[in-house]
């Protein structure tokens, strides 16, 4: 769901914050990936830097790595960035480095996609993108997503889930997402969390951040909520 005051969150996310914005040189990742290989996209939300650890995309993304599991490659992208997670993912599935993908490269490397606020709206706007190449994904988790257009999935995602606050004062996530085909997209579930009474710790951060939004920060710094995403991931890759 967009807020009426959306537009002010933005600036807020934008006050103070000049830097330089992520290249497809910070991407670690070697291409292509073996074939059955497992690439987890995670997208950043607001402003937020790919390589900030601090929030939860971050967060997550950095405990999948230290756990070095057997053919998972792991990479956060900026929410503004799907261009380059785009070129990233065609050079990852390019095994004979054509710059052609076929029916083969197409389905060679299993997706998975996650993202918090912005980011995740990002992930279903790049679910789609990758539709019109025909390259499935394994799975998509939201979190708190806000943009528009990101309750629906699209055909070639396996399995979506989705969670979400209401109770912020002007930032709610989607509260329903819903498949394109759903013969072919599950969806796992819509999970609301309610804060208004929950005593969530957070990170230190300026007051500007935390006035309008502070059930919304509050789900990403959630251990609940990012323990049972890794657990969707975590299953998603144990599967054939």
């Amino acid at each position: 769901m967009l807020a009426p005051f959306v537009l002010l969150f933005a600036l807020f996310e934008l006050s103070g914050c000049v830097r330089r914005g992520q290249r497809y040189s910070d991407i670690q990742t070697p291409t292509p990936l073996r074939r059955e290989d497992t690439l987890i996209l995670g997208f950043m939300g607001g402003r937020d830097s790919w390589q900030d650890e601090d929030v939860g995309v971050g967060r997550l993304a950095a405990k999948l790595r230290k756990a070095e599991l057997n053919g998972v490659h792991v990479e956060t992208v900026e929410n503004l960035k799907r261009g380059l997670a785009l070129k990233f993912v065609k050079h990852s599935l390019d095994c004979d480095g054509n710059g052609e993908l076929d029916r083969f490269e197409r389905s060679s490397v299993r997706l998975i996609l996650y993202g918090q606020s912005f980011g995740g709206a990002a992930v279903v706007k790049f679910a789609r993108q990758l539709n019109e190449l025909a390259v499935p994904v394994l799975l998509t988790v939201q979190i708190d997503s806000v943009g528009r257009g990101d309750e629906m999935i699209p055909a070639n995602v396996t399995a979506a889930a989705n969670f979400y606050q209401d109770t912020g004062r002007l930032i709610g996530g989607a509260k329903n997402i819903r498949a394109t085909d759903p013969n072919r997209t599950a969806i796992l579930f819509n999970r609301r969390i309610d804060y208004r009474n929950s005593d969530v710790q957070m990170r230190r951060l300026p007051w500007y951040k935390k006035a309008f939004r502070t059930d919304h920060l509050k789900m990403d710094n959630d251990p609940d909520v990012w323990q049972e995403v890794e657990l969707l991931i975590l299953h998603a890759i144990e599967q054939e």
